[in-house]
């Protein structure tokens, strides 16, 4: 181990669509914004102040492909990645630099209620992506009822 860490995890609102880009090698480029807010009270005025921070995601090939396909601005979603920063030139020659999150894990949070059978979490972009099987409806049924008064083993 190198002795170096560059680790991000987010939960936000996506700002936009997916914006894609296709390679002629048959690799692809997802980029969208994700909005974070913190929330706070303000000591001398008692006032509610909210900061919103935005940060621009990147995720790639099959993964960009699934948040392409199941995202929509305002969802909620959970990202991993790792900071990465570059180097661009502007119109008049000036260095630019943009930072950006490369997505290496997502999982959406936004529950899809349209029966469309969206995953809900992907482990690896890079990879094929793993759809979690719905559940029946025996199944929902089941984890919604309360548990009452069921004999256990529990000691509290």
């Amino acid at each position: 181990m190198s002795g170096t860490l560059n680790k991000v995890m987010l939960i936000g609102h996506t700002g936009d669509e997916v914006k894609m880009h296709y390679f002629d090698g048959g690799g692809s480029i997802g980029r969208f914004p994700l909005a974070t807010n913190e929330t706070y009270t303000n000591r001398t005025t008692g006032e509610r102040v909210t900061n919103t921070e935005w940060h621009n995601i990147v995720v790639r090939n099959k993964g960009a492909e699934i948040c392409e396909k199941y995202l929509k601005k305002g969802d909620k979603v959970y990202i991993e990645g790792r900071l990465k920063t570059r180097k661009w030139q502007d119109e008049q020659g000036k260095d630019r630099y943009s930072t950006e999150i490369q997505c290496t894990d997502f999982t959406f949070l936004t529950p899809k209620t349209d029966g469309s059978g969206a995953p809900s979490s992907s482990n690896d972009p890079q990879s094929s992506a793993k759809q979690q099987p719905s559940q029946t409806p025996a199944q929902q049924q089941h984890v919604q009822q309360p548990h009452g008064d069921e004999d256990d083993d529990l000691p509290f």
